[in-house]
């Protein structure tokens, strides 16, 4: 079977006529929940917890929503079309890495702590050092995910304005077009922020997890429907349209690639189990994750609003093989690089071809198109919020209140400082996606995970389970594990040295793994011990207060 050539490039008026209205009615939605939660946003705790007022389904919608980001929606389902059996690896690990956090941390993390991380490491450490220390690794994860996701939103709303390569839009050509598109979607997202704070972001998130569910199961029929449910078949036209062949349904197509030099065979199969822990150790220390586990009134709560995450997020994964090997079979390699290098609009053009296919001409496939466009970029922005509140909330709670004013500031200077500091991030992130985007959004996350398992996982558990742990230790496994990353990530081939790295005519390179968090991770841990057990620190009575805090919640706030 050819596969379709794409009526959309989205270049009719109708088409674009469609998506704008679409996403206009969309942002007006979002806006108008984001002002009415700014209304009952009265505290800090309502801005950094939501009141504390979620149940657990709600929570778990949440954390679906927080989770299921751009990486998920449009990286994984381009990575499993281009890449087959390898891309839906992601798929995998960011689901595996939920049974760390439920079994690890989720408990203990609402039991022992207010708003933040950090929280939980200042309570038995010197407050001041570990709480800079939490707060520099949290905005260094973040400004990683956010990347990833104003990435994904240049492709998207490139594809849906019809922005490509040797074409130019409204005077500007392909590229300068996309910067503006990374701009104006990040000023949009930091004002969410800003405006709702945490119950803004959360009832936007638990209205986006209901939207990408929806979208992803009815274009999984779609697909399914198109081959009579017959999965052997989509398989072998995935496999034929992909032009990689047989290969495409095999291991080896992007990890464990065997090559000439024994060497490269190697470094190709230590990236895959790079990646492999990485994802699933990443999620029990990423920041926008933990911070939701303290929107519920009980830790019994927390456990079920992750179980009610599993649920949602397992589901959605396997909607992914679906999207993925669908958009291979339909729309065809060659057109979804010719889109988009990476990969990342495989999802939307799959949509477009499902419209024309079943609502009928180019008018079906540019209603399917906006629709799934509108979800993915509701994807984006409720991902967004979440990490630019999580960041933010750091910067306020973590440093301004606690660190610069020793725990003098009002509730209601640490929300300005919060508003201001969602600002400087949002713009910072920005900066560096104009540079990244020629790379995958799974892969920029998968990143992302990497730096958060290697600085934020040793401390809490080194917290949480170590009784001797203290206060230097801390300090040196997140500094430690956060340079050790950052620095392996900057000398790697994701920076330089490849035809898809974010400065592709310079190479500096000398680490060859484009994900670090095999080398990362264990020096995270191992400079938390080293750290430990140098200094004379020891606070037994706390580290017991702090045990019966985590496993009853006796004392949280």
């Amino acid at each position: 079977m050819e596969p379709h050539f794409l009526a959309a490039e989205v270049s009719t008026s109708t088409s674009r006529g469609l998506t704008i209205t679409l996403f206009l009615v969309f942002v007006a939605i979002t806006l108008a929940i984001t002002i009415w939660a700014s209304r009952q946003t009265k505290t800090a705790t309502d801005f950094y917890a939501g009141g504390r007022q979620f149940s657990g389904f709600q929570n778990g919608m949440a954390i679906g929503g927080d989770y299921m980001s751009a990486a998920s929606f449009l990286g994984i389902a381009g990575l499993i079309a281009l890449y087959g059996y390898d891309g839906f690896l992601y798929s995998i690990g960011f689901l595996v890495a939920w049974l760390v956090a439920l079994l690890l941390v989720a408990e203990y993390l609402r039991n022992s702590g207010r708003y933040t991380m950090a929280d939980v490491l200042a309570f038995r450490m010197r407050q001041r050092p570990v709480r800079t220390a939490a707060s520099a690794s949290t905005i260094v994860v973040s400004i990683f995910y956010l990347i990833a996701q104003m990435v994904g939103a240049g492709a998207l709303v490139s594809l849906l304005l019809g922005i490509k390569a040797d074409t130019t839009f409204l005077g500007m050509d392909a590229g300068t077009a996309k910067v503006a598109t990374i701009i104006l979607v990040g000023a949009l997202m930091i004002v969410y922020v800003i405006v709702g704070g945490m119950k803004g972001t959360t009832y936007v998130q638990i209205v986006k997890a209901f939207m990408l569910m929806t979208g992803a199961l009815v274009m999984t029929l779609l697909v399914l429907a198109h081959y009579k449910f017959n999965l052997s078949q989509l398989l072998g036209d995935a496999a034929a349209q992909s032009g990689k062949g047989d290969a495409f349904l095999e291991p080896g197509l992007r990890y464990g690639v065997e090559s000439a030099s024994a060497s490269a065979t190697f470094y190709s199969k230590m990236d895959l189990l790079s990646l492999g822990i990485a994802l699933v150790l990443g999620t029990a220390g990423l920041p926008h994750i933990l911070t939701r586990f303290y929107t519920v009134p009980t830790s019994k709560i927390a456990r079920k609003s992750v179980l009610w995450a599993i649920g949602i997020i397992g589901t959605f994964y396997l909607f992914t093989l679906a999207l993925g090997f669908g958009a291979a079979a339909l729309v065809g390699g060659a057109n979804i690089t010719a889109q988009d290098k990476a990969g990342n609009t495989a999802a939307p053009q799959l949509a477009q071809v499902l419209g024309v296919d079943y609502l009928g001409g180019e008018t079906g496939g540019a209603v399917l198109l906006a629709i799934i466009a509108a979800v993915a970029f509701a994807t984006i922005l409720a991902v967004v919020a979440g990490l630019t509140l999580a960041s933010s909330s750091s910067v306020a709670h973590d440093f301004y209140a606690n660190v610069m004013r020793r725990g003098q500031a009002s509730e209601r200077d640490e929300v300005r400082v919060a508003r201001i500091s969602a600002l400087v991030i949002g713009a910072v992130a920005i900066a560096l996606s104009i540079f990244a985007q020629s790379l995958n959004v799974a892969f920029l996350v998968a990143l992302a995970f990497a730096v958060a398992a290697s600085a934020n996982l040793p401390a809490i558990l080194y917290s949480l389970f170590w009784k001797r742990f203290n206060t230097s230790g801390a300090l040196w496994s997140i500094y430690g594990g956060l340079i050790a990353a950052v620095v392996l990530v900057f000398f790697s081939p994701v920076v330089s040295g490849s035809a898809t790295a974010m400065f592709p005519d310079s190479d500096w390179h000398f680490f060859p793994l484009s994900n670090p968090g095999i080398i990362s991770i264990p020096i995270g841990f191992l400079c938390g011990w080293i750290g430990t057990v140098i200094s004379k620190e020891d606070d037994s009575a706390k580290y017991a207060e702090l045990e019966v805090r985590s496993l009853t919640g006796h004392g949280a706030h």
